[in-house]
Order: structure tokens, then sequence, then C-alpha cells
């Protein structure tokens, strides 16, 4: 057994000196559902799908969200749920807890879904049960009726932004704008009716509170339009598109000293096309890629670098081009766990919890950025993994941590915001300073990195 689930063991009989009563009745419905809230993790975690095409995981929470609250809205930028509960108090506070829908492109990890090639090596299902088991607790009439504000579980699509071309697909269809799920679901107005946001990652490192900086990026889809003709017999006839991509990628590797440390400026991009027949001069070459920097003038930097790495490689090879840019994620912005609800999480595992400077800085990016451009959105972590998150090598080994405290943190947390009036949860967005301040200035900034450059001539 792990260090955790010993230390919540030892501490579930001593807890009764510390916590209120409806925080013991929260970790009391919890346990009660126990088997419900593993049963719902083991499920999601074996059935992964890709942002955006969620659909049997979106119907498994609204099966059960069905039963433990008051209204549900579906279908919110494809796969979206929420699901209200105390509608009556919304005017006082309105508080959602998040749960990601989306899985990796993992096909060799051992829980991989077959049918989708799908893994939650992001810790995904962990979120999902967490808040599930929040919302069996927090509906139970005894602890719902202590709650000053209304609470809204959200099921949110596509966090992982992968398969940039399939989104563009929808992008056509109109079915959506964006690639990012709280994206999207902020330029529709899914968050209009929310005050402040509560969200989990799972991570390697443990359980912590608080979060700090991270990149955000564009996206690019690069395509490098050639001439095919018989590589064997007239190879010179032709206008090797894949040449020319080769180029582009030396030309970039080139840039990489030109971009500072402390901007943390990330380029990874990858070939989803480099031709069509081995004896055909390549005709096409299509790259994918995002560019991320820890400020908006970092990834805008690397974005022009990247632009001009390709049209440098077309130009030479007398080729042509078309480079196609997409708003990304927004940087993620530091934000502290407020010390009434780290106080929460430290006497639910008996010990105190780290919290993450507000200097800790991490490459990766997360569309939680964008929804903290207009509101407060509080993270902790926990752990109970084994490897890296978005690797075959992840896995869950420790479910009461993983899953169990994920939901009693999501819970008790949400009833010290909300308890007593709503007086932290109120304070917590006075004291807040959003980026935008409105969701239409949001979606102005956004679209302005929305372009396409085109180029056919050599």
């Amino acid at each position: 057994m792990k260090k955790l689930t010993k230390m919540l063991l030892i501490y579930w009989y001593n807890k009764e000196a510390i916590m209120d009563a409806t925080e013991k009745k929260i970790i009391e419905v919890i346990e009660e559902n126990r088997e419900m809230i593993l049963n719902f993790a083991g499920d999601i975690y074996n059935h992964g799908e890709l942002g955006y095409k969620e659909f049997r995981t979106s119907g498994k929470f609204k099966e059960i969200m069905s039963r433990c609250s008051e209204r549900l809205e579906t279908d919110l930028a494809i796969t979206g749920v929420k699901a209200y509960m105390n509608q009556e108090k919304k005017d006082n506070f309105s508080l959602a807890l998040l749960g990601e829908l989306d899985a990796l492109r993992i096909p060799d990890h051992a829980h991989a879904n077959p049918e989708t090639q799908a893994a939650h090596c992001c810790g995904h299902h962990a979120q999902l049960a967490g808040v599930v088991g929040a919302a069996l607790a927090l509906s139970s009439p005894e602890i719902a009726g202590k709650l000053d504000g209304q609470v809204i579980f959200f099921a949110v699509p596509a966090e992982e932004y992968g398969e940039v071309e399939f989104k563009n697909t929808l992008i056509e269809q109109g079915k959506i704008q964006y690639g990012g799920g709280k994206c999207e679901l902020l330029r529709i107005g899914a968050f209009d009716d929310i005050d402040a946001c509560l969200v989990h990652h799972t991570s390697a490192g443990g359980l912590d509170v608080g979060c700090g900086s991270n990149n955000g990026f564009v996206s690019k889809v690069i395509r490098i339009r050639g001439k095919a003709s018989h590589a064997a017999a007239r190879p010179e006839n032709g206008i090797n598109a894949l040449s020319a991509a080769s180029l582009g990628l030396q030309a970039l590797a080139y840039n990489r000293e030109t971009f500072r440390d402390e901007d943390c400026v990330r380029v990874h991009p990858i070939m989803t096309k480099g031709g069509n027949l081995v004896n055909v001069v390549p005709d096409e070459a299509v790259i994918e890629t995002l560019v991320r920097g820890k400020t908006l003038e970092a990834f805008a930097d690397a974005a022009e670098k990247t632009d001009r790495s390709f049209k440098a490689g077309a130009y030479a090879l007398g080729a042509g081009y078309r480079i196609e840019t997409m708003p990304g994620y927004l940087p993620q912005l530091p934000q502290a766990f407020p010390r009434e609800l780290t106080e929460g999480v430290e006497e639910l595992v008996g010990g105190k919890v780290r919290e993450v400077p507000s200097s800790e800085h991490s490459g990766g990016s997360t569309d939680v950025g964008d929804v903290q451009h207009l509101m407060p959105v509080l993270t902790f972590r926990t752990g109970g993994i084994v490897g890296n998150l978005h690797e075959s090598a992840f896995d869950v080994v420790d479910e009461e941590e993983a899953y169990i405290l994920t939901a009693k943190i999501f819970a008790v947390s949400a009833y010290r915001l909300l308890k007593d009036g709503a007086k932290v949860a109120k304070r917590l967005k006075e004291e807040y300073h959003p980026k935008f301040r409105s969701r239409e200035e949001y979606v102005d900034f956004m679209n302005r990195f929305n372009k396409v450059e085109v180029s056919f001539s050599g």
C-alpha cells in the first residue's frame, strides 16, 4: 500500500477532531460511493477517446449527472456537458468543477482503446472521476443546503491539441472555430454563467495545490507544394516537396539558438505527409507544428521564424507553400490556492502539502490558461501514478490518491468556497484581475492569430 494511502487511512480515524460536520458528511458520501467512482474511472481509463470525438465518455458522464443534478446542457462544443446544481443560488456565486473528456493517441499503452488508439496517459479520466465523486457528495440534500452558490459540474472536450487536420475539417464544417475545447466553450458563451473554476491534474510529482505559469502557443499546418514526376526516369521534371520541407526543418533547427532561454520557446513539428508513392517525386509535404513560448511576444517571434524557415525551403526548391496559422492556447497564469482550501487539503491527508510557487514554469500548455484570462481558476494535483504524462509507461498504481482523494479535494474545496455566504469565493473574485474584460475581447484577440499565407510561385 502506498504511503499516501496509509496516511489517509490513519487520518480517517482522527478526522472528527478537525473537519466540520458537513465535511465529514462529504467524506462519508464519497466513501459510500467508492465502488461507483472506481468503476467509472476504470471504465473511462479503458475507453479513451480523442478530442471532439468523446461521445462515449460524454455519455457516461451524462448518465451519472442526470441522477445528481437539476439540469443538463449537452453537446456544447460537440461533446461538452454542463450539469447544474443549486440553480436558485446562481446570483450569489457560480462555481464550476471542470473535468476533461479527451485522451491521447498512444496506441501501445496497456489501457489504449483499440477502436480509437487513445489512452488516458494524461490522467483526464481521473479528473472526471473526481468531478463525478464530488457531484455525488455535493448533491446530497444535507450538503447542498450548506452551499451558498450554484455548482456546475462541467465535462469539457479537446484539451489535448492534436489532430490539427481533423479539427480543421470541423472548422470548415462550421462546427467549431478553435482547436482547444475550453477556447471554443469560451467563444460560444458556455463560461458566461460561471464566476470561478476549480480544476485538477494528475501529476508524477504527487499532491500539490496552486499553479505557476506555462507556455502559450499557436498552431500551424504547413503544406509544401511541388510537382510530381517519375522519380527514376524523369526526376528533373519534378519539384520535390519533401526535399523542400526537409530544408525548412533544417532552417528551423538553425533558428533555435536565437530563442532566449527565459522565453522557454518550444517548436516541435511532425510530418504527416511526405509523398504518395516511392517512385513518384513527392508533390506535397505536410507539416504540423505547435509554436510555444512563455509570453505572447515569445511565441509570436518563434512563429515568424518558423514561417520564414519553410518559406526559404520552398523557395530553394522552387516549390509553393500554404502556411495556415491558428490560435492555440494562451499562457497559464500563476494562481495561488486560497489558504482556507489548502488547509482543507491538509486536513484530508493529515499533513502539509506543497504549494506551487508563482515562479514555477512549465514548457507545456493547457487551455486552462485561456479561462484564467477571464476568471480565477484554482488548480490542484494528485499523484498515484508511475511513469510520465503523455508516455506509454504511464499507469495508475494508487486508486485511492488518483481517484478518491481527487473527489474529496474537489468536494471539500467547493464547500469551503461556497459556505458562509460564499465569502471565500467572493473574495477570490474581487481580488482577481482578469486580462480580458469580456468574452468578446477574448475572441477578438484570439482571431488575430487566424491567418493563411499562400505562394505557389518559386
